[in-house]
């Protein structure tokens, strides 16, 4: 068997040019298991019957018979040879691996996670925990998705939608919590309703609406169709125009703004306290 000194560590890189220059030359392969198939019968028949570099009168395949009985036995046990990185994943549930992202629970952001890649598949753990697994993709700029992780993640933001809208009508109109829990306790959508009077409150306002929610509770009706009629009826009383809707503008801390007015009462009052300032003048 050829034993190589540092000095000749040439004549073993010079086994890499020949594989480049004379197995993946103007080769084509479908994807990774064909690429696999066209090296094995390569190895096997044409690189196996050239000359041997260290004897030319054999073979390569007739030396490597010849070396075989001196060969180690393989141990028992394999030798890991998966590839492992780590990953911090940032605010998207994804994971980047050799340039291309892939899926996992979105509970998993803004965590360091291990990749572990194989040939095969992807694998993203989070210790000894597999939190998702893919088939590996070779491509460039991909997103591998596991339409799991998809689903749990749109109905995350989905609920998260609905508690900010609680949690906005709620501090605008506290009243509305009542309302809320009595229609939770009649098996209500409680979505629909918060979407109701948030419609309500953009049309009406604070004041308004807070006085309706009371007059539906105190009728045992916690449905926003009675807090609607209750609006429409003291607007017709003050003899006001339909309400209109109001256009604002995409940005979502406008739109989810709760501005609650004050008492005038406190403008009177300073009027009030001018006056003689004014005489005097």
């Amino acid at each position: 068997m050829a034993v190589y000194r540092g000095n000749e560590k040439g004549r073993v890189e010079r086994a890499i040019r020949y594989v480049r220059d004379n197995f993946f030359a103007a080769r084509q392969w479908r994807d990774l298991d064909d690429l696999n198939t066209q090296a094995e019968a390569w190895c096997l028949g044409q690189s196996s019957d050239r000359p041997c570099p260290e004897d030319r009168t054999l073979t390569v395949r007739e030396a490597f018979e010849q070396e075989h009985p001196a060969l180690l036995a393989l141990p028992d046990n394999p030798y890991p040879t998966d590839e492992r990185v780590e990953v911090k994943i940032g605010k998207t549930p994804y994971a980047r691996f050799d340039l291309n992202d892939y899926s996992l629970p979105h509970r998993f952001t803004r965590r360091l996670l291990s990749v572990v890649a194989t040939p095969r598949e992807v694998r993203v753990l989070k210790g000894t925990e597999e939190v998702a697994c893919h088939p590996r993709s070779y491509g460039k700029g991909e997103q591998i998705e596991d339409p799991a992780h998809i689903e749990a993640l749109v109905s995350a933001k989905r609920q998260g939608r609905h508690h900010r809208g609680q949690d906005r009508l709620a501090h605008a109109v506290p009243v509305s919590r009542e309302l809320l829990m009595q229609a939770a306790e009649r098996g209500d959508n409680l979505g629909s309703i918060t979407a109701a009077l948030l419609r309500l409150l953009d049309s009406y306002g604070t004041t308004e609406l807070e006085l309706a929610i009371g007059e539906a509770l105190q009728r045992g009706v916690p449905h926003p169709n009675a807090v609607r009629l209750t609006l429409e009826r003291r607007r017709e009383q003050r003899h006001q125009p339909p309400v209109l809707p109001v256009a604002l503008p995409a940005d979502q801390r406008v739109r989810e703004l709760a501005v609650r007015p004050h008492a005038l009462g406190t403008y009177d009052q300073l009027q009030t306290e001018q006056a003689p300032d004014d005489k005097s003048s």
